[in-house]
């Protein structure tokens, strides 16, 4: 076997947290091994945030159980048949998975038997940058030539890019997202071109894996480049169903900037495929969207097009669609427009909702009955009429104008 390449990390306090430190410990000792591996190891070396850190043990699940149990840890079996325990040490989950070999691989169904050896449990991962692990005294092992990849910034899949990806087609949606991610430079040609080879793969994949995956990828920092890639290789037509916008989609992010929006992935969904309604429709269906996802394609793709400052200060349009979904439409037209990100006049039209509060409609059906609307469909058809008119006139609060529009819309003279 080839011997790993060691160092030593740099930023490692992270490693003497309580809680890291408390988890390791339990792992470590009695002929057992325990590393930091996946994201953690990864980010760790790249100098980013660190969200949750994974484990990877020799020990079986049921000795981390039984160790966790005999410190009075608590150890919830999560995937045990895979063999990974969650262990919650200070309050802190730490997900722990028992080092695997393959004995059989066939898509996602692989059969593994645990095992002891690092080499293999890192070969069998999809990346090299995935495939670090770090010890607890800092040491960083590298069985594949991750530590390379990550200073050239490069995505690589550890082996036979055909095979990683024949043992689970979503790895080719992970190549790009991993790309939009962490990547600089043009995509590794080899992974590239077995991602285009395997393509009809993505077809066994469920709607919900794929929604995942590619919610991610519109939220990374070079989704842009990523996306022009899988736009140019036919990736990103068969994922929206529908020709991608991409000038849309990097005005979007410049916008969002302009305007101190977080990066949102819904939004930038339609900026990169929205243009009629119907496209709404589209997405909800091939990638399962949430109610709450699919309602706002909608708001953002009605009529997009009549929203601009030169029609008007949009308060109409805030009253009828509320804060989240005008700022959504607002930046949508603001993304296809001949303005620039710094236009001052898009910028105040897109900010309106931090400004202005949409007051609450003051007249009540008693104040038509009164008038001599009879209760049913006339009255709501009365009430339609007079907030229709209200707006209009610009939300007045005057009880006598109000009045005005009452009698208007209850017929009097």
């Amino acid at each position: 076997m080839t011997p790993a390449a060691t160092l030593r990390l740099d930023n490692d306090a992270w490693l003497d947290t309580p809680p890291v430190r408390r988890a390791l410990g339990l792992l470590n000792g009695d002929g057992e091994q325990a590393r930091v591996v996946g994201g953690a190891a990864r980010n760790a070396l790249m100098g980013l945030p660190l969200s949750d850190i994974d484990i990877a043990t020799t020990a079986t699940p049921e000795e981390v159980m039984r160790r966790a149990a005999a410190v009075g840890l608590k150890a919830v079996p999560t995937g045990i048949d895979h063999g990974t325990i969650t262990l919650v040490v200070e309050g802190v989950p730490f997900e722990v998975t028992t080092l695997r070999e393959d004995v059989e691989t066939f898509g996602r169904k692989a059969i593994v038997a645990f095992g002891r050896d690092w080499q293999v449990d890192a070969e069998r991962r999809d990346f090299t940058m995935n495939a670090l692990s770090i010890s607890p005294d800092g040491t960083v092992h590298d069985y594949v030539g991750g530590l390379a990849d990550l200073r050239e910034r490069r995505v690589r899949f550890i082996g036979d890019p055909a095979r990683r990806i024949a043992e689970d087609y979503l790895r080719i949606l992970r190549f790009f997202r991993f790309q939009a991610s962490y990547a600089h430079g043009a995509p590794d040609p080899a992974g590239l071109h077995a991602c285009i080879v395997a393509r009809d793969g993505l077809r066994t994949l469920s709607r919900e894996r794929v929604r995942a995956e590619l919610m991610k990828l519109l939220l990374a920092p070079y989704a842009v480049p990523t996306l022009a890639v899988m736009a140019e290789t036919g990736f990103a037509e068969r994922l929206l169903g529908g020709v991608p916008q991409l000038a849309s989609f990097a005005n979007m992010i410049k916008v969002e900037a302009a305007t101190a929006q977080a990066p949102d992935a819904a939004r930038r969904l339609g900026a990169l495929a929205l243009l009629v309604v119907e496209d709404a429709d589209r997405l909800r269906d091939r990638l399962r969207l949430a109610n709450a996802e699919h309602e706002r394609l909608l708001a953002m793709a009605e009529r997009w097009w009549r929203l601009s400052p030169a029609h008007g200060d949009g308060r109409a349009l805030l009253y009828r669609l509320g804060p989240v979904h005008f700022r959504d439409r607002a930046l949508l037209a603001w993304s296809r427009s001949p303005a620039g990100a710094a236009d001052p006049s898009w910028r105040a039209l897109a900010d309106l909702p931090a400004r202005w509060t949409p007051p609450r409609f003051p007249l009540r059906a008693a104040d038509l009955l009164s008038r001599g609307v009879i209760k049913g469909p006339a009255l709501g058809a009365a009430l339609a009429v007079a907030e229709a008119a209200w707006i209009v006139a610009d939300f007045p609060s005057d009880p006598e104008i109000l009045g005005r529009i009452a009698d208007r819309a209850a017929g009097l003279p």
